[in-house]
């Protein structure tokens, strides 16, 4: 019986288990990053290719930091109506860091500042945190989870045949659907080729 045995082994120890998922979700994020000078840069943004399995697995780790990120910009939002403007070392910005508006946007930050601890330790990537929170949790705001989707690949991985699946962030590469058209505007088109068919057939007649 497996009870309380949860997850896939993957053939890998815990330690070298922890390891893989931590990578595959920071290489998730960083695909989302300005590569225009990057030699390494993504083929596509927002998605990884890996096998089912593994997809399956790190899913759930993905899904837990863009909530935690998420959930901070609330104390983002309110932090910056305490913040200041000013160039560090200025006499300006000396005067913020002993107002009472310096205490209120560091209580007030100290939220997200732990929400990027937690997240950095569960990633271990400072980039990839750092996109996690300035771009990519801005983008779920309106959404209550279901960031990301597993699509099955036909073709197997050359070398052992496993199947392959695309881990991707929803909403980035999604196809937008047209517009369907209404029976109003199938009328109109087929009323206009009958007029201009009319009006063919009446020049014609007239020569």
């Amino acid at each position: 019986m497996r009870h309380r045995r949860r997850g896939r082994v993957l053939g890998r120890s815990p330690s070298h288990r922890k390891a893989l998922f931590k990578n595959m979700a920071s290489a998730l994020f960083l695909t989302e990053r300005d590569a225009e000078l990057d030699d390494n840069a993504p083929k596509v943004k927002g998605r990884i290719i890996t096998t089912v399995h593994k997809a399956k697995e790190v899913r759930p780790l993905v899904e837990k930091c863009i909530t935690i990120a998420k959930k901070s910009l609330t104390a983002q939002s309110e932090s910056e109506q305490f913040g200041t403007t000013a160039e560090r070392g200025s006499d300006e910005y000396k005067q913020w860091r002993k107002s009472e508006n310096w205490k209120k946007w560091a209580d007030t930050r100290a939220p997200m500042i732990t929400a990027r601890r937690r997240c950095l330790q569960l990633l271990g990537d400072k980039q990839a945190v750092s996109i996690l929170f300035d771009t990519i949790a801005e983008r779920y705001t309106d959404r209550p989870g279901g960031y990301t989707r597993v699509v099955r690949l036909a073709k197997p991985r050359l070398g052992d045949a496993g199947q392959r699946a695309i881990l991707e962030l929803v909403g980035v590469s999604d196809n937008s659907n047209s517009e369907r058209p209404t029976f109003d505007d199938d009328e109109a088109g087929s009323e206009e080729t009958v007029a201009a068919g009319a009006s063919e057939g009446s020049e014609d007649s007239k020569e």
